[in-house]
């Protein structure tokens, strides 16, 4: 029997740690009223509703880009997050399901067939229909609005572990740019986590560089 399925990413923009995309099939009448765009939550009721999503839920899929892939010379963003969404799909949807993603592309019909051809390659047909904001309108795509961001969240947690504060993983956050100016400073390099491909990146090594002939 087909069944609705949702899509979307989280971390498509950081500079550290991967982007996750998230698929869920489920009857959207199963879901709580609460579940919303992701955005729009605080970090504890994703956590509470992320829990409840996958308790009324089919199947909960996942496509993680590593910042590996990201950085690969070869790639794209864009190409990366069809890939992402694609992945999440194959493991949850059924011939016959039909997808909701939100677009991760400016053009949205583009973004779906791109998407359902790369399900397509992976064994199982579906019909997607991608929109900007989806995940405001489509409470299946907020389910997995709110999946990928709890499970991207965890991944920035053990991150915190490994490496201390590093803060929300955004370009513009200022603890995490000190995280990455003080780990090029104590070890050379970048660490694992960061995106060496991103301006910020390229900022941090260029002003290492400098600092080391200024004191040359």
């Amino acid at each position: 029997m087909a069944a609705h399925v949702g899509s979307d990413e989280a971390g498509k923009g950081p500079v550290l740690g991967p982007m996750v995309a998230a698929a869920v099939r489920v009857d959207p009448d199963d879901l709580s009223t609460a579940v919303d765009d992701s955005k729009r939550l605080t970090a504890e009721t994703r956590a509470t509703l992320a829990a409840e999503i996958r308790a009324v839920a089919d199947t909960v899929g996942f496509g993680i880009v590593s910042t590996d892939r990201i950085d690969a010379p070869e790639s794209d963003m864009n190409t990366l997050t069809v890939a992402a969404h694609a992945e999440a799909l194959a493991g949850v949807a059924r011939d016959g399901d039909s997808v909701y993603a939100d677009a991760g592309d400016v053009s949205e019909s583009r973004f779906a067939r791109r998407v359902a051809a790369g399900v397509d390659e992976r064994g199982v047909a579906v019909d997607v229909r991608a929109e900007h904001g989806a995940d405001a309108r489509y409470p299946v795509v907020a389910a997995a609005s709110i999946v990928a961001k709890v499970e991207r969240d965890r991944r920035v947690d053990a991150l915190r572990d490994e490496y201390g504060d590093v803060g929300s993983g955004y370009p513009s956050d200022p603890t995490t740019r000190t995280f990455l100016r003080e780990y090029v400073r104590d070890h050379g390099v970048l660490p694992g986590c960061a995106r060496a491909s991103w301006q910020t990146c390229d900022d941090v090594l260029s002003a290492a560089e400098q600092s080391a002939l200024d004191d040359f």
